[in-house]
This record gives C-alpha cells, structure tokens and sequence, in this order.
C-alpha cells in the first residue's frame, strides 16, 4: 500500500467517486459542525473534500503509512486550525469512545484480515445517533467489452486468490449489511456507485487499473497460478476496453451506512 502506484490510485479513485459520493454525505443528519474521523484516509483526498463540504468540520485523518500522511496535511494545509493527521491501527483506535457524529471508512476493508473487528471499533468511537459510512470494494462486480479473456475468471484466479492467502476478502463489499446488522446497527444501507465509462472519464478509470496493474501485478503473479505475462495482459485488456471509444467497462462500487443507536 505505500507504493508510490497506490498515491495515483487514491488520486484516480477520489476523482472517478466523489461526484456521485458527495450526495450520500450530504444526507446525513449531522448538525453544522461535526466531528468526523477519516479512518485509512491515504493521502487525505477526501478528508479534503469533506473539509470543503463541511467548512465547520473538525476532521481527524489516521492512517498507518506516514508518508500518505505527510502528503495528506500538505493537502489540507489551508484548513489545518480543524483538519489533522495521526499515525493509527485501525484495529486499536486511541480515540474515545463515542468521539465522532461520522466516521468513513473507505477502500479498507477488502484489504485487511478479520475486517469485522475494525467495523466495531469504528463503532465504538461514534457517538449514539451518529453514521458511519464504507466504502467496501467487491471485485467481482466489474465487467468490461470487449475483451478476449474472461475476466471473471481472471478476478478469481488471480487477485481474489492472492488476497484470500493473507486472510483478505475481496468481496467484502457484499457481506458490510449483514455485518452491521450483527453489530446492532440500524438504517443500514446499501448503494452502489457506478463507475464506468459513460459516469466516468475514460483517462480517469483508466488510471485506476493502471496503479492496480503497476503495484500488484508482480505479487499477483508470484502468489498465485498465473504466469506474469498473463497477469499483466489481462490488466492491458481491461485498460484497454476502458479506452476504447466503442467499449464499456463498468465497476458497481458498494456504500455502506448506517446509524449507530
């Protein structure tokens, strides 16, 4: 994750997102000047744009790769009286419990192992009548045309096997509801956002396969069954389809809220 490929990832993904994202934080009920924890927020790309969205907002970024922090309160340095970054594991919060009215959790939670015990601690640190708010990525709810390789198969050879070997689950996005649900939370919701072709600019979808294919093709390939070269052909087709005018290419991203009672 501190490869410099994810820094253009967290870059290409905010931007393909947060036009549709923006309108699910916007509903929330959370009063003119709450607090919000943006837990694994990377580079600071959304603890930016909710800064600017909520311009009375004490927002805390925590991550646990110093170098995207660094990036990130360089992003935020105009609001930094009420935006701030701390080192963090988001298995073991040192905030207090009930801290926050929202807490976002985004492109986490497929990457880690037990995931469940991070949804708790987001949890434990919102305030009664707060939300929380997921991004969860589910890899099997992507599709492209046209193409030569069955990328489905693909997806579940390749980099869902990897992920599984450490424990990850990169279908995660799926399962969220039943997991809050478990935890007692209530207005659970699920949205989908839609990225493709038509919602989205080519050259920014584009970039999105591009960081995947430059940081992960080589583990990929050493981790699993799938030769190097047909690890990196099948990202090459996938970039491909997004760039062709002709073509579609479409990846329904999971959003997950809910209140916490």
């Amino acid at each position: 994750m501190a490869d410099e490929s994810m820094v253009r990832n967290l870059a290409a993904q905010a931007e393909a997102i947060w036009p549709q994202e923006v309108e699910f934080f916007r509903r929330y009920p959370l009063g003119d000047a709450p607090e919000i924890l943006d837990l694994a927020c990377g580079t600071g790309e959304i603890s930016m744009r909710l800064a600017r969205l909520f311009p009375r907002a004490r927002i805390l970024g925590v991550d646990l790769i110093s170098s995207h922090l660094d990036i990130a309160r360089a992003r935020c340095a105009a609001d930094a009286d009420r935006v701030s970054f701390e080192v963090g594991d988001a298995f073991h919060l040192s905030q207090a419990a009930h801290s926050f009215d929202l807490v976002v959790c985004r492109h986490l939670l497929q990457a880690i192992p037990e995931y469940p015990l991070v949804l708790a601690e987001m949890i434990r640190v919102t305030r009664p009548g707060g939300r929380v708010h997921i991004v969860a990525e589910d890899y099997a709810m992507m599709h492209f045309d046209p193409m030569i390789i069955d990328t489905d198969l693909f997806w579940h050879q390749g980099p869902i096997a990897y992920a599984g070997q450490t424990g990850c689950d990169l279908r995660s996005g799926r399962k969220i509801f039943g997991d809050l649900r478990r935890l007692g939370l209530s207005d659970v919701r699920v949205d989908y956002l839609t990225l493709d072709t038509v919602r989205v600019p080519r050259d920014t979808l584009a970039a999105i396969w591009t960081a995947w294919r430059d940081g992960y093709a080589a583990s990929i390939a050493e981790h699993t069954d799938l030769p190097h070269g047909q690890v990196l052909e099948a990202f090459e087709q996938m970039i491909a389809a997004i760039r062709n005018s002709d073509g579609y290419a479409v990846w329904h991203l999971p959003l997950i809220s809910a209140r916490v009672p």
